[in-house]
């Protein structure tokens, strides 16, 4: 006879309960920072139009990015479906993302393409004015004075950043567990050879590309030198020690194309633009 209690189906478990508990916490905190609003009452990631970037554990500027499809959606689709290219190609390593901050541009909600061609295209400029700002003011953060992004945004006429807000993306308990020096050389290490299994594999890869793949090995090096510093005792190594503008040379703008539009993939599809971003969530 059947053991009634062993034939009976066990509940499946919820979705939202499968995740490691440092994932659940880090996409909890993304949600409170993706519904958190500014004095206006407008949430900071509804704006359609905006520049944003992601810091490491240690408060490091990492990325810096643009979307008129709407600043959660870009978020959204780096942070928790990976559908970018900057993620699916190992450039930017999601482990790594500790803080994010947004500078929306409301005064273009309403724009389309179709509405106000002239319009649009001055708006397009504008955002990349806003985001080349941005990534200028993440190079002096940086203590590499370089960043992990694949393409430079285009060379702007300097502006002013407009308002914004950072948001904290690891708890307490999240930032032990993965913050570990240990944990992040191992990290960063498995991510170079990734990016680098990329190159190999796809073989015609841009040159924007083999230059992240130069300012992580720096990343990796100067960890590891700062934890042998502090296992014997020594000061922390400067990251000046190592010349990354040497290495790479500029980061200020594209060589090739200083002025080119971005790819794809940091903008927007022909068919989102055609109708004014969507919100694809």
């Amino acid at each position: 006879m059947v053991d009634a209690n062993r034939s009976s189906k066990k509940s499946k478990p919820a979705k939202s309960k499968l995740p490691a508990t440092s994932v659940r916490d880090f996409r909890g905190l993304l949600e409170e920072a993706l519904s958190a609003s500014d004095a206006y009452g407008r949430k900071w990631a509804d704006a359609r139009w905006g520049v944003y970037a992601f810091y490491d554990y240690d408060g490091e500027p990492i990325y810096v990015g643009q979307t008129n499809e709407k600043l959660r959606t870009r978020i959204r689709r780096h942070l928790t479906n990976q559908r970018t290219d900057a993620v699916a190609m190992r450039i930017l390593d999601v482990f790594e993302v500790a803080e994010m901050r947004l500078w929306p541009l409301w005064e273009y909600e309403t724009l389309t393409k179709k509405g106000d061609k002239e319009g649009y295209e001055a708006a397009r400029k504008r955002l990349d004015a806003v985001e080349y700002a941005a990534y200028l003011r993440a190079i002096e953060e940086s203590r590499f004075h370089a960043i992990l992004n694949e393409k430079i945004p285009p060379l702007s006429h300097p502006v002013k950043l407009p308002p914004s807000q950072g948001f904290p993306l690891i708890s307490a308990d999240t930032r032990k567990e993965r913050g570990h020096p240990d944990v992040r050389i191992a990290r960063r290490a498995e991510t170079i050879a990734r990016l680098a299994a990329v190159a190999h594999e796809r073989g015609e890869v841009s040159e924007g590309l083999r230059r992240v793949l130069v300012i992580q090995a720096v990343r990796l090096a100067h960890i590891s030198a700062v934890r042998l510093a502090y296992v014997e005792g020594r000061p922390e190594p400067s990251a000046s020690a190592i010349d990354v503008e040497g290495l790479v040379g500029t980061v200020l703008y594209e060589p090739s194309d200083p002025r080119g539009r971005k790819d794809k993939d940091e903008t927007e599809t022909e068919e989102e633009e055609e109708n004014g971003g969507l919100e694809n969530e």
